[in-house]
């Protein structure tokens, strides 16, 4: 009985937020109000239940079940394990801090009543990702999840939010075809595409060599590698911001989750080296590492500028995978979540920014944390951590990676790590000093008032932040202990 009720919650935590997508679309006809409850109420039950599972993951059990087959070898199926159950978990967390900010945010913004229902759909799709027990069910919840982020990036309507829609829309096409291109051969080589057992493809060929490249354009795409980023910079800044929290905080991560389930389920670190299939990673994270912060400090909006920074720190989550360590895995996984915390704080803490002051540019920011000294500390902390400032998140997954790199003999890597961080400040501190120390000569002509956003807007900021601080400084580190026992089971092929 207890068995069967563990195993209902995947299926919960995916099916719930889908079936109640109509009922917030529906309520959002009638009431604003009841629309933004039941919104609220689905990805708080969504992240209860998943969190039901801690107990049950952390005693080294794995929740896998086949909900129904379609085909031979082809089934719907589910499968909660460490690295499942870490990024539905953070999912779900950063999804119902969105979700308050939403309240009052989107208030001012149109089409509230179909922003929610996509949200609440996103929500659901990306949780279907996460706890797909095989190939082609995590294929069915990435189209969803892809297609229907569409009309988040277009919710404005305006002529550059509709391009960058088109833009997004194409490479998701592409991703999409190359990700089932991938699958099928996987199923043709291996007989199933299950993620359950050993490696899938157990040796190095040609055709084996085009599934790699297919899931590398499917999954890269998504994750926003070089040089598939091109949807990325374009895409974040014109959606509303909560929206663009969870493109880059969340919605990234699924192309990064999926990469980690290619290399340990349908491959194995062993196949990858001995095709040197490593050295192709390897090389397209340093140019996506290095040229996304580099284009980062040319952007004057500040949407843009975290776009680009996004793409960057991307880069560090495909330079964990292709050094195929186990020190290396560790600071990769735990960068998943750091990431998730630090992006999110600045994208809503940038949102926040708007929403009050109407400012976007990073050279009209002057004096404004002392205008909105909450949010612009909450900012400040999110933004050194990404640059590698210790001992806050950042620095710690930064440190654990450059140890990886080292144990693998590959010294060069941890100097892009050093650049990288320098760039990082270089586009960060200009945002962040001038925010507090200039502008006050206009202080003096205008005067002085604090103006900060809403409760429910500067609540979820304040705690990513306070997230983005303890996760670097806990002697019980929950993120990082999960990434730890993900990473050893990962490189161990240990019981899942």
């Amino acid at each position: 009985m207890q068995q069967s009720m563990y195993m209902a919650v995947p299926v919960f935590a995916f099916l719930f937020p889908l079936l109640m997508t109509p009922v917030v679309l529906f309520a959002g006809r009638r009431s604003g109000l009841l629309r933004n409850a039941l919104a609220l109420a689905t990805a708080s039950a969504t992240f209860l239940a998943v969190v039901t599972l801690y107990p049950r993951i952390m005693a080294g059990e794995i929740i896998q079940f086949t909900l129904f087959e379609i085909l031979p070898q082809l089934q719907i199926s589910f499968r909660v394990d460490f690295l499942s159950f870490s990024l539905a978990a953070l999912s779900a967390f950063v999804w119902l801090l969105c979700t308050i900010y939403s309240i009052d945010y989107m208030a001012r913004e149109h089409a509230g009543s179909r922003y929610y229902p996509v949200l609440i759909f996103t929500l659901g799709s990306c949780q279907g990702i996460f706890m797909a027990g095989d190939f082609f069910t995590l294929f069915i919840f990435f189209e969803l999840m892809s297609l229907i982020a569409y009309i988040l990036v277009i919710h404005e309507e305006t002529s550059q939010a509709l391009k960058a829609g088109y833009k997004y829309l194409i490479m998701t096409i592409i991703g999409g075809l190359a990700l089932f291109f991938g699958i099928i051969i996987t199923f043709e080589l291996a007989g199933t595409v299950s993620l359950n057992g050993g490696p899938l493809i157990t040796e190095t060929s040609t055709l084996a060599f085009i599934a790699f490249i297919s899931y590398l354009i499917g999954f890269g795409m998504k994750a926003g590698i070089f040089p598939l980023h091109v949807w990325l910079p374009d895409a974040h800044p014109v959606a509303p911001s909560p929206a663009s929290a969870l493109l880059s905080g969340i919605m990234l991560k699924t192309g990064a989750y999926g990469l980690l389930r290619v290399i340990f389920h349908v491959f194995s670190p062993a196949v990858i080296q001995s095709g040197g299939w490593d050295k192709i990673m390897g090389v397209l994270a340093v140019i996506t590492i290095l040229l996304g912060s580099a284009v980062a400090l040319t952007q004057d909006d500040i949407k843009r500028r975290l776009a680009y920074s996004s793409i960057g720190q991307m880069g560090y989550i495909l330079l964990g995978m292709s050094i195929l360590t186990e020190k290396a895995l560790i600071g990769d996984i735990f960068h998943i979540f750091s990431h998730a915390f630090m992006k999110s704080a600045l994208f809503l803490a940038a949102g926040a920014i708007i929403w009050k002051t109407g400012k976007r540019l990073v050279s009209e920011m002057a004096g404004i944390g002392r205008e909105m000294p909450f949010t612009l500390g909450c900012f400040s902390i999110a933004a050194l951590a990404m640059i590698g400032i210790p001992p806050l998140n950042g620095f710690l997954s930064k440190w654990t990676l450059g140890l990886g790199a080292l144990e693998a003999g590959m010294p060069l890597y941890v100097l892009v790590l050093l650049v990288s961080s320098l760039l990082n400040a270089l586009y960060y501190l200009p945002i962040i000093v001038p925010a507090f120390f200039g502008g006050i000569e206009n202080e003096h002509q205008h005067g002085f008032n604090i103006q900060e956003a809403t409760p429910r807007m500067v609540g979820p900021i304040a705690i990513l932040a306070v997230a983005t601080l303890l996760f670097g400084l806990l002697p019980t580190n929950i993120p990082f202990e999960l990434s730890r026992l993900t990473a050893v089971f990962l490189m161990r092929g240990g019981p899942f």
